[in-house]
């Protein structure tokens, strides 16, 4: 096997390993995971099979097969960052919901806060005027 198809490999399953170790202790959520590892499965298979990415880029007619790899990797990261602001999109106006349904339950409630804006402690009793 030529270094370079082992240096791949190697990369591609270091980061699968990296990312499965983010998802097990919860700091890399499942659907952004799932990117990560195609991506590292992608590097891995072509580290393995170099040559099906050379026959791929003949079938598409492409006469410089690393230029096809740049296009195919720019395309992604295009489709990845579109979906990351569709996310984006959605946690914003889900927060901006929440924010107006505290908004409207504070403004329902105001003699129950105290002159701070916080609800009162439970258990607590006044402090005394004397």
């Amino acid at each position: 096997m030529i270094t370079y198809q082992i240096t791949s490999m190697a990369i591609g399953i270091s980061l699968a390993a990296i990312i499965l170790l983010l998802v097990r202790r919860d700091h890399l959520h499942g659907p952004y995971a799932i990117w990560w590892i195609g991506a590292a499965a992608t590097v891995a298979v072509l580290g393995l099979f170099p040559r099906l990415f050379d026959r791929l880029a003949v079938i598409l007619g492409v006469s410089y097969p690393p230029i096809l790899a740049i296009v195919l990797g720019f395309g992604l990261l295009l489709v990845k960052i579109l979906t990351m602001d569709v996310e984006r999109s959605r946690q914003e106006r889900l927060i901006r919901r929440l924010t107006q349904r505290l908004a409207m339950l504070e403004a329902q409630a105001p003699a129950t806060l105290d002159p701070a804006g916080s609800p009162p402690l439970s258990g607590s009793k006044p402090p005394d005027a004397t």
